[in-house]
């Protein structure tokens, strides 16, 4: 039997997802590097992003490359478009109101997926989800607890509209079960590229990008978001829309941990207690979640 086989579907989604965090989480710290204008970012990372996902799906489905794109049907184009959404939301967020603001509302969006997959799809979830999505809006509150504030309307508007669109986007994934969406990414980054050319004035409002925000650009939209969306986004096919959002949480802890480490902006005790309880009970369910497996597992037997 090979370590791959041996895995039940739930522990491959659990690996994939939390691999896929892994890899964006320096986000935050590249573009901060990047230093570029919202409208340019958003341009380059539209294009480089949608070139990346192009050539994932391209290796792994070689000549069925076009037929990956229409097995996911009406619903795809749904995904594509939440997920430009929550791309939209995200960096606009951080615009007009305080980065801990736009943290910790999207902290929430495990609570609103787990809302919506109980509505639409009628998943019912277990008490030690609910309270570790709890448990994580308390670390992740902690964490950004410095940097947060009353901020702007507009600025919190979109960063619920990017939590909304996150958990909208995992939750339509589930509709179509055995059906991997991370192709449609592809469109995402097109339609992201296409409003940021429009707003920007046809291009007439893009500044020029230094050579090593050049570098930054093609290391994170060229490689590091499209290898790690692409795992986040098959997460849906193995595990509960509220439980990959959950997963992404680990994200703005390791991200914090690499401007910490990079850029020496550290944080502050209180964030890194709450860091602790994010990642402590992310383990802690994981293990809980093996636990209860290999009992069941063992019945069968």
């Amino acid at each position: 039997m090979t370590a791959h086989s041996s895995l039940s579907r739930r522990q491959q989604g659990l690996l994939m997802t939390a691999g896929g965090a892994l890899i964006i989480s320096p986000d935050a710290l590249l573009i901060k590097l990047i230093n570029l204008p919202d409208s340019d970012i958003l341009l380059w990372r539209g294009l480089l992003t949608a070139l990346g996902f192009a050539l994932i799906v391209a290796l792994r489905q070689g000549r069925g490359f076009v037929n990956a794109y229409y097995r996911c049907g009406g619903v795809g184009v749904g995904v594509a478009v939440l997920f430009s959404l929550s791309t939209f939301g995200f960096v606009l967020g951080n615009q007009y109101t305080k980065g801990g603001n736009v943290l910790m509302i999207l902290a929430g969006a495990p609570l609103i997926a787990a809302a919506l997959s109980r509505v639409f799809l009628h998943e019912r979830l277990p008490l030690r989800t609910w309270v570790a999505i709890g448990l994580c809006l308390l670390g992740t509150s902690l964490i950004v607890l410095d940097d947060a504030g009353a901020g702007s309307w507009k600025g919190n508007a979109f960063a619920l509209l990017a939590a909304t669109a996150l958990a909208a986007n995992f939750t339509l994934c589930r509709a179509r079960p055995g059906v991997d969406m991370s192709p449609m990414l592809t469109l995402a980054g097109l339609i992201v590229a296409l409003v940021a050319f429009v707003a920007s004035g046809f291009g007439a409002g893009l500044s020029a990008v230094p050579a090593m925000s050049v570098v930054w650009l093609v290391v994170l939209c060229l490689i590091l978001l499209p290898l790690g969306f692409t795992l986040i986004q098959r997460g849906p096919l193995y595990l509960p829309a509220a439980d990959v959002g959950l997963l992404m949480l680990s994200e703005v802890v390791v991200g914090t941990i690499w401007v910490w480490l990079i850029l020496n902006e550290r944080p502050a005790p209180v964030a890194l207690v709450g860091g602790a309880i994010v990642i402590g009970t992310l383990v802690a369910k994981g293990l809980m979640e093996r636990r209860i497996e290999m009992r069941q597992r063992s019945r069968v037997q």
